[in-house]
């Protein structure tokens, strides 16, 4: 019973885990495609950013 258990838990890790590095993948992707428009959009002396 205590074996079962302990891979019904990896299985909940490891999901969870992969769900969340999902999550940051797009977050990333997201932060990346808001530095190139900034980057690409400056106007003048600055971004429109305050970063």
């Amino acid at each position: 019973m205590v074996p079962l258990l302990l891979v019904l838990l990896l299985i909940l890790v490891l999901f969870g885990a992969g769900f969340a590095l999902d999550v940051l993948w797009w977050v990333a992707i997201a932060v990346l495609v808001l530095w190139l428009l900034g980057f690409f959009m400056r106007s003048g002396n600055g971004r429109w950013y305050r970063w």
